[in-house]
């Protein structure tokens, strides 16, 4: 399974932008996987900063690149 260091410098390299890592965590917890539960995450049943709908096609395409999905 690929980091989410992977997941940046991929979305990066192939899209030009930087994604934050609680995208990642919330493109995870929507497709079943098991995100790690961040340290300074306040509440474990609502989401401060929620993955924007016009991301979510380019993680999820790296998620498929590195065979997560």
């Amino acid at each position: 399974m690929a980091t989410y260091k992977d997941i940046q410098s991929y979305v990066k390299n192939k899209n030009g932008y930087a994604v934050k890592s609680c995208w990642i965590a919330h493109m995870k917890e929507f497709h079943g996987l098991n995100p790690r539960i961040s340290a300074r995450r306040i509440s474990l049943n609502q989401r401060v900063h929620p993955c924007p709908e016009n991301k979510q096609a380019d993680i999820l395409a790296a998620f498929k690149h590195f065979g997560m999905v």
